[in-house]
Formats: structure tokens, C-alpha cells, sequence
């Protein structure tokens, strides 16, 4: 379906789409947004035309070559403005207003000059300039002068890269030409992802980061493993929104400074996200926290005896140390926030909270080679939308039960107008789209709202769902359905208790219980050549259950298949292991003399993908490169001496997806080997 999407896209949106593996290629070395790049791209590369296409990058490039300035050139651009008078730079640039002289007065982020003088038109056109900067094109002249006090660098002109016009109207007539699937793909690859690596959960739980961009003071968090992308699209998608630092934040930046009279961030800017928001030690303002609470409820914040008001959107991203099951067991899905953001009050006015642990970890295939939205298009039309309430079409069909409080009732209508607004700009769904919309937001305010009745023992338990006609549909989180054993319980308390619960409850998923097992023994196994029915699973998984540090030794994890066997063995401890408890599995090998760096991505990229499954995987080299011996120990007493390690097959098709010896190992030919299982001092 790409290749045909595309055609469409550029047949419905001529002039404002990009093909998106372009702005890695034009990008190198320059630390810029992806929204200036695409701004660049999308005046001489939105066709479909090859050769047009490689004669626009190459203007692109030249445009970057000639014009953005590098730091470490900066030098070499004041010497090009001084010998020419005049040089166009593509720069972030801020201002401020020097009251002294009472002047504005611009700054050159890269360039590094200051003192540039600004006339007011400029400032008032551009209000955005007093706040953190802006990426411009400028140009900059260069008049000496007697007078040391007088700065020599001269602004002629600055254009703030954003798209100066845009049809709306245009927008939506194209929209109606795409259905829905298209039109959630259209919108993936403007993200820059490639929409068939994603399921449709997957895509939803993408687009509802766009939501902060078109909806008024929308209060969204999302905790979840790193690498996830979380922070990415509020740093390089909108010329409207700004990341910053949690632990950057102060009042005055961020509400206003009562000195001055300066207004802060949420003054200027539609979406202010806060990166590395999550550590349990770090120790933020209370008296921030508590204007952030008021401003997150009321749309307003004090200076002194002057109230104010604003439309910025609040963003929360940060990671999470645990997995979900071990998070529910022994604290709440919160648990890596700071002490005094991790209250009630404040979290209560979170609006929607993105699992982070169900949003794939980047990946380069992931990448879209698509044709998206210029970002900067996409960003005025969601910013257009911010003046539009779709908050109530969902009514023609379903109601939100009763139980359901203003608060939780507001923060679900808000999350589906932004999905409404996203998807269906036009107004125009059937029902069961809204249907599935309305689930999705009731789903993401009932996982703030059961956490909050972890913390605070003083709400009172609430029904989510909805009414279609007469019939009562409940909705539940994917963990509540994933993990009811931990979901139904306060953290510690017992299996039973939330057997109990689960059973009372008929919305619950049944408990799962532990079957009795054999008591193990010491023994030794001798498997002849191109005997089948071996696993890992069968094998060492009952010896390996019940550990929580587990200690592998072999000198040959070098080449894929072997690396791929301790992959193998991991997933056998993943399947053996309680959700809620989590393992530490350290590997001893050898450096391979002529392929070191891949083995080492290989076993790093381990080490990122089985953090999901509550395994803490860590290894090293041997640094004498002396050892031999290949066994495997635990912490709870076992140790299993391995005369092949865990290179006990035969070759097979890896390679083939669908041969059912690549999937399980129990059809694979072994080679000859023999294992012995000992019981170790402890």
C-alpha cells in the first residue's frame, strides 16, 4: 500500500509532503531541528520527481553549507560577514529587552554575538524571540565602529523558518479523499515512522502525543523504558512546542518573574514538555509544584495580586526502572516520579498517561522512507485546531456512566477531541471509529485514576465505561487485564487477597496460580548427536527458576547463533520467573579477535531488548582471556557444568521465519554433548 499512499499524498497535498529519509540525508553533522530541515526540504524537494529531488537536495545542502552556522565555525562566518558587509545565517536567535538603553537586543545562538540591536516590529511580530530563541534566517551585517559601546553586528533582516500560510479549509477537503487507515498511516510517516511496523494500538498510542499540539491545556505523561522516542517529537516536531529539562524548571521560566514582570514559558508556547521528568531523588520546588497544580486545574497561575492565564499544554516524559508487574506489586505505575510530584493532587490532573512500556524501542527499520507533512504544516494545522471543541461528538452515540466524576469526565473528552481532531479534523466518523476513540481515552485517564486509588486511600473507587443505548460497556487498562493478580491489590499484599478481589470483581481476569513441582536433583545428562526434543526450557528452566542472580561463563558468544543461544536461554529465564520479580543474569565470554565491535552491539542490543522482561543482562570480557571452563551458576545454589556451553544444536535456517526449528528448539538436531547439575556452596 506505500507506494500507492504516496502517490496520493502527493496527488492531494502538492508542495506541502516531504519524503522523510531525506532529512537524515541532508542533515550530517548540523544540530538542528527536523522541522527547519523539512522547512528547507519542503521549498525545494516536495515532489516526486527523482531528479528533482536530488537537484533540490543538493540546493539544500549548499543552503546548510553556505548559511548554517557550526560552532566551530562561528569564527570563520564573523570573518565571511565582516570581508562581504553582509551574510544570510540560518540560526536560533533570542532576545531580550535591555532597559537600560531601553532597546531590544538579539543573541546568535551558534554565531555568538550579542547585543545585536532589534527594532520593536520585529519583536511584536515574533513575541516568540523573548522566550528561549527561535531557528531563523537572518541576515547579518557588520559596521565597525569608534565607539567600543556601539555593537558593529547589524540585523537586516529575520525570518522566523516557519510556514507563513496554509490552507485549512484545502486541508480538510483533502482529508476526506483518504480513509481512515490511510490516514493514519499519512500521518505515522509525518512523524517519521514506517506505519507497517506498528499495530493499531501501536499507531494510536503515537498519535495521541500529537495531542498537546491541538488541545488546549492538555496534561499528558508517559513513563516507560528509554529509547522509546518519548521526548522526540516535543523537541523536533513543532516550532510551537519547547522540551526542557525537569530539573531546569523554576518558576520564573516557567510562570512569570515578579521582578521583571517577565511571563514565562506557558505564556508563549502551545506545548511545554518536561524531558528526564522521572528520579526518585531528585528534590523539585515545592512552591513550583504547587503553581503547577493550580495551572494544571485552573488554566491560570498568580503573580502577586494579579491573576493570569494561559493555553500552553503540559507534557511529562521520563523512565521507568521496573517492569509493569514488578511496578504493581510493590508500589504503582508513578513510582519513578519524584517524592513531591508523586501526590495526589497533581497527578489527578493529568489527563491521559501513555503506557511507555507498549511503545516499541526505536529501531532503523522503524523509520518511515514515506512521504509525510512538512512538520511545520502539520504543526499550524493542529495549532489552527486549538480554537475547535470536538469534545462532544461522541454523544449522537454513547454516554459516560454516571459514577464518573467532572474531573475523569473532562480529561476523557479532552483526550478524544484531540484524537477527533488528529483523525478526523472534518468532524466526520462513523460509529464505530468514535467508539473506539471514546475506549481509548476512557482507558488512559482509568490507569491515573486506579494509581491515585493506590497512593491515596481516600478516593473512592469509580466504574469507567460507557452507555451504547442501554447496554453497560466497562472498560479496563491492558495491565489491569495482564496482570489482575497485582492490579486488584495494594503493593504486598498476598495472591489470595487478590484472588479474592479478582473473584468478587466481574469485570477481573481470573488469578493465575503456581502449579507444585518435583524437587530437583543433582544429575548428569549425556545427549547423543541429532537427538531432538531438547530445549533450554526443559532443560535448565527448572533449575534456573527462583534465582535472582544468575552467572553464565563461556569463552564462545562470538558469532550470531551463539549469541543468539544466550538470547535463547534469557527467554527461558523470562518464561520461568514471576512477572513481578526481576532477575540479574551477568556474561563472562571472550573478545573475538576480529569481530569485537559487532559482538559487542550484539550483546548490548541483548542487553536493551530483554530489559522489558524484568532481566537486568550485563556481561563483559575476560580482560587475561584465559578462561576455558563453560557452566552456568545461581545465587539460590546450582551450578551446571556445560562441556559445549550453549551451543548444543545443529545448524538451522535462521533466516527462515516460517521453519518450525527456527521458532522452537525442541525440532532442531542436537549436537553431542553432556551437562552436569551440582549442587554449589553457597
Amino acid at each position: 500500500m506505500t507506494a500507492n499512499l504516496d502517490n496520493k499524498i502527493n496527488e492531494h497535498f502538492p508542495g506541502l509532503v516531504v519524503r522523510k529519509d531525506l532529512v537524515k540525508i541532508v542533515k550530517g553533522n548540523a544540530i538542528v531541528p527536523s522541522y527547519v530541515l523539512e522547512y528547507l526540504l519542503g521549498q525545494y524537494c516536495a515532489t516526486a520527481d527523482e531528479e528533482s529531488i536530488k537537484s533540490g537536495i543538493e540546493t539544500v545542502k549548499e543552503i546548510l553549507r553556505k548559511h548554517y552556522v557550526h560552532r566551530n565555525e562561528a569564527g570563520l562566518v564573523k570573518s565571511t560577514i565582516r570581508e562581504k558587509g553582509r551574510h544570510k545565517v540560518i540560526d536560533k536567535i533570542s532576545v531580550v529587552l535591555n532597559d537600560k538603553d531601553d532597546v531590544y537586543e538579539a543573541s546568535f545562538s551558534n554565531l555568538g554575538i550579542s547585543r545585536v540591536l532589534v527594532d520593536s516590529d520585529t519583536v511584536k511580530r515574533h513575541p516568540k524571540l523573548l522566550v528561549s530563541g527561535v531557528w531563523c534566517i537572518a541576515d547579518v551585517e557588520y559596521e565597525p565602529s569608534e565607539d567600543k559601546r556601539i555593537c558593529p553586528w547589524i540585523l537586516g533582516s529575520l525570518k522566523p523558518i516557519q510556514l507563513s500560510h496554509f490552507d485549512f479549509d484545502g486541508y480538510i477537503e483533502a482529508r476526506r479523499k483518504f480513509s481512515t487507515e490511510e490516514w493514519i498511516d499519512l500521518l505515522l510517516q509525518s512523524i517519521g515512522f514506517n506505519p507497517e511496523m506498528f499495530g493499531s494500538r501501536s499507531k494510536m498510542l503515537q498519535l495521541v502525543r500529537l495531542i498537546p499540539f491541538c488541545e488546549r491545556n492538555y496534561n499528558l505523561i508517559e513513563l516507560g523504558p528509554k529509547g522509546t522516542g518519548k521526548s522526540h517529537i516535543y523537541s523536533e516536531f513543532s516550532p510551537h512546542g519547547i522540551l526542557i529539562s525537569g530539573g531546569e524548571v523554576t518558576v520564573p521560566k516557567l510562570f512569570v518573574n515578579n521582578n521583571t514582570g517577565k511571563l514565562g514559558l506557558v505564556g508563549y508556547w502551545d506545548t511545554v514538555a518536561f524531558d528526564e521528568f522521572a528520579g526518585r531523588k531528585k528534590k523539585p520546588n515545592k512552591a513550583l509544584v504547587d503553581i503547577m497544580k493550580n495551572y494544571m486545574a485552573n488554566k491560570s497561575f498568580s503573580r502577586g495580586v494579579e491573576t493570569l492565564g494561559a493555553e500552553a499544554s503540559m507534557v511529562f516524559v521520563g523512565n521507568t526502572q521496573h517492569t509493569v508487574p514488578y511496578m504493581l506489586k510493590h508500589s504503582d505505575l508513578f513510582d519513578e516520579l519524584p517524592g513531591a510530584y508523586h501526590d495526589s493532587a497533581f497527578l489527578d490532573r493529568l489527563h491521559f498517561y501513555i503506557p511507555g512500556w507498549e511503545v516499541s524501542i526505536i529501531r532503523g527499520e522503524m523509520f518511515s522512507e514515506g512521504y509525510g507533512f512538512v512538520v511545520d504544516y502539520l504543526a499550524e494545522i493542529l495549532r489552527s485546531l486549538r480554537t475547535h471543541d470536538f469534545s462532544q461528538l461522541y454523544t449522537d452515540h454513547f454516554d459516560l456512566l454516571s459514577s464518573i466524576s467532572t474531573r475523569d469526565r473532562d480529561a476523557i473528552q479532552k483526550t478524544f477531541s484531540g484524537l477527533m481532531k488528529i483523525i478526523f479534523p472534518h468532524g466526520e466518523a462513523d460509529r464505530e471509529e468514535i467508539e473506539g476513540m471514546l475506549l481509548f481515552a476512557i482507558e488512559g485517564r482509568k490507569r491515573i485514576k486506579d494509581q491515585l486509588m493506590r497512593i491515596d486511600l481516600t478516593y473512592e473507587p469509580v466504574k469507567f465505561g460507557y452507555l451504547a443505548g442501554t447496554e453497560e460497556k466497562l472498560v479496563k487498562t491492558l495491565e489491569e487485564k495482564q496482570y489482575p493478580e497485582h492490579y486488584y491489590t495494594a503493593p504486598g499484599s498476598s495472591a489470595d487477597e487478590a484472588a479474592k478481589v479478582s473473584e468478587s470483581d466481574e469485570t477481573a481476569a481470573p488469578v493465575r496460580t503456581e502449579k507444585k513441582e518435583e524437587a530437583l536433583k543433582e544429575q548428569h545428562v549425556v545427549v547423543q548427536e541429532n537427538q531432538k526434543g531438547i530445549s533450554f526450557d526443559d532443560l535448565f528452566g527448572p533449575y534456573l527458576k527462583g534465582a535472582k542472580k544468575i552467572t553464565i561463563t563461556d569463552p564462545y558468544i562470538r558469532k550470531f547463533h551463539q549469541v543468539r543461544n544466550v538470547m535463547e536461554l534469557l527467554e527461558t529465564i523470562a518464561r520461568q520467573k514471576a512477572d513481578d520479580e526481576e532477575v540479574a543474569v551477568h556474561l563472562l565470554t571472550v573478545e573475538d579477535d576480529f569481530q569485537g565491535d559487532k559482538q559487542r552491539d550484539m550483546l548490548d542490543e541483548i542487553k536493551e531488548n530483554i530489559r522489558i522482561a524484568g532481566i537486568n543482562f550485563s556481561w563483559q570480557f575476560d580482560p587475561a582471556n584465559t578462561i576455558h571452563a563453560r557452566h552456568i551458576v545461581t545465587d539460590h545454589g546450582w551450578k551446571i557444568l556445560l562441556d559445549r556451553g550453549l551451543d548444543i544444536f545443529q545448524h538451522y535456517d535462521m533466516n527462515q521465519a516460517f521453519a518450525v526449528s527456527n521458532r522452537m528448539q525442541k525440532y532442531r538436531s542436537c549436537k553431542a554433548f553432556e551437562v552436569t547439575f551440582l549442587l554449589n556452596e553457597r
